[in-house]
């Protein structure tokens, strides 16, 4: 019989596959050997392969430059890098080695740019899509990014009051986008979404707002919705009240050159994960094409703003299996040495899958397990009841020990999960490591950030407060005695 888990896993998908391969049975992930990975520096951890976000978004550069071609497609394409789903510096570094452009959600993204100009890494040619819903401080340092001569930066106005408070900052004349408020999916609880204007106010707007207004130039329509793009009739429905959209509103305002499809596009969560990105891509071109020329109007640029897909594949964590818990006739627990809460926030929020193989073990028999975090809290679980697929592992045993790890995780559990911040029970946040290759194609590795310890969340807490704060009262004591003492009479 075949029981091992190598035989469940080539009898269940397609193995190897292009990432995922084994060599003396450990798995490898991008030709990186894991478990060399975990003999240098321990687990947990997490880590970010930087080599993969260039590989994702040149692919898609591939995809659209097919596809313009084939459909003889008149308009440029224009890749964004969508910045909220990794904000850290070694991952717009890399992003910025592909010639693309940005766009920001919030105040503090428009610093990131600035801070980007200032190294030289992107300049006024960059495109900078400012989304989000605009007050204050994020209005302010639009302005503060147009005023300094970044014309390249386009808002994207999001309800009825951000042009009044765009032009109050902005000295001169200045580029806007508006975006579609999409109707979602009939499971969701609400039909409209929060976010942009909706698809009949949209030409009224142009005409009250933008039209006579001969600061502003409309740019850019701006369409997303939170499903991503799909291969489904609620899709297509949805572009195609888009495009009609786009060409009322181009046969009025002749300015109007872009078309920002968002992002969305799906990442990789299983090993039966099948996506035909090329052909998407292909049939988007061809029906905004199709409309464009069926209403007498040129074809737009189009944009994307890729985050997931850019730095999602690029992410991993592994783990350690600590101990194994009988709980009754049928669920053994398989405990983690960190918490799933924390490190992937999203397994307990959205209930959100990732790729999961076990790094040894590979020619042991496997077994049905649930696999738990440390907290005392119920939530802290990763199962078959929350996820599609039961999990199947090597079994456990206590003489050897059981790694895990998690694969695609680059993007948005970081920041979820509150980066160098407090944890959930005080689950240290994990060691994070980042893997490159030098020109010769060698891996290197270093520590981007060392594991927490109890000082650094005692701190936040506020506890070296007291501490300190003991110490000078205890020292303002002594002082005040020798004052005391030296100002006696002798």
């Amino acid at each position: 019989m075949k029981t091992k888990y190598i035989d469940l896993i080539e009898q269940t998908f397609d193995f190897p596959q292009k990432e995922f391969t084994l060599d003396d049975n450990k798995l490898q992930f991008h030709g990186i050997d894991l478990t060399k990975l975990i003999a240098q520096y321990g687990a947990p951890l997490k880590f970010t392969y930087l080599p993969k976000i260039s590989e994702n978004i040149n692919r898609a550069k591939g995809w659209f430059a097919n596809a313009i071609k084939k459909h003889k497609y008149a308009g440029k394409y224009h890749y964004c890098y969508c910045t909220k789903s990794s904000h850290f510096n070694h991952v717009l570094n890399e992003v910025l080695t592909n010639d693309i452009h940005i766009e920001t959600s919030s105040a503090f993204d428009i610093d990131i740019v600035e801070n980007l100009k200032a190294q030289g890494k992107i300049t006024d040619n960059t495109f900078v899509i400012s989304n989000g819903f605009k007050r204050d401080q994020y209005v302010k340092n639009i302005g503060k990014l147009i005023n300094n001569g970044h014309k390249n930066c386009i808002a994207v106005i999001d309800n009825y009051e951000e042009i009044s408070l765009l032009s109050e900052e902005i000295n001169g004349n200045y580029n806007v986008g508006i975006r579609i408020a999409s109707e979602e999916e009939p499971k969701f609880e609400f039909y409209t979404s929060r976010l942009g204007i909706g698809y009949k106010n949209i030409v009224p707007f142009y005409n009250r707002e933008i039209k006579d207004n001969p600061r502003v130039t409309l740019k850019m329509l701006h369409f997303f919705i939170n499903t991503g793009i799909r291969d489904t009739a609620y899709y297509w429905n949805e572009l195609s009240k888009c495009l009609k959209v786009y060409v009322n509103l181009k046969k009025e305002c002749p300015s109007l050159d872009s078309l920002n499809i968002g992002g969305g596009f799906p990442i990789k969560n299983s090993l039966a994960f099948d996506y035909d990105y090329a052909y998407m891509i292909d049939e988007i071109i061809q029906q905004i094409k199709q409309t464009c020329d069926e209403a007498g109007v040129a074809v737009p640029n189009i944009f994307t703003e890729f985050g997931s897909f850019t730095v999602g594949e690029s992410g991993g964590a592994i783990y350690e299996v600590l101990y194994q818990k009988q709980q009754n006739d049928r669920e053994k627990w398989n405990m983690i040495n960190s918490s799933f809460i924390t490190t992937m926030p999203d397994t307990w929020a959205i209930n959100k899958r990732f790729v999961m193989l076990p790094i040894n073990g590979w020619q042991k028999e496997y077994e049905r397990v649930l696999l738990g975090g440390l907290t005392c809290d119920s939530d802290d679980y990763y199962n078959s009841e929350q996820h599609m697929n039961a999990i199947y592992l090597p079994k456990y045993t206590k003489d050897k020990p059981l790694y895990i790890g998690f694969f695609n995780t680059g993007a948005y559990q970081e920041s979820i999960g509150g980066f160098g911040g407090l944890q959930h029970c005080l689950i240290p946040q994990p060691k994070h490591i980042l893997i490159d290759r030098n020109e010769a194609g060698e891996i290197e590795t270093r520590v981007f950030a060392q594991q927490q310890t109890s000082e650094n969340l005692l701190s936040l807490l506020g506890y070296d407060y007291g501490i300190n704060n003991a110490l000078s009262k205890a020292d303002k004591a002594i002082d005040f005695k020798k004052t005391i003492e030296l100002t006696q009479p002798t």
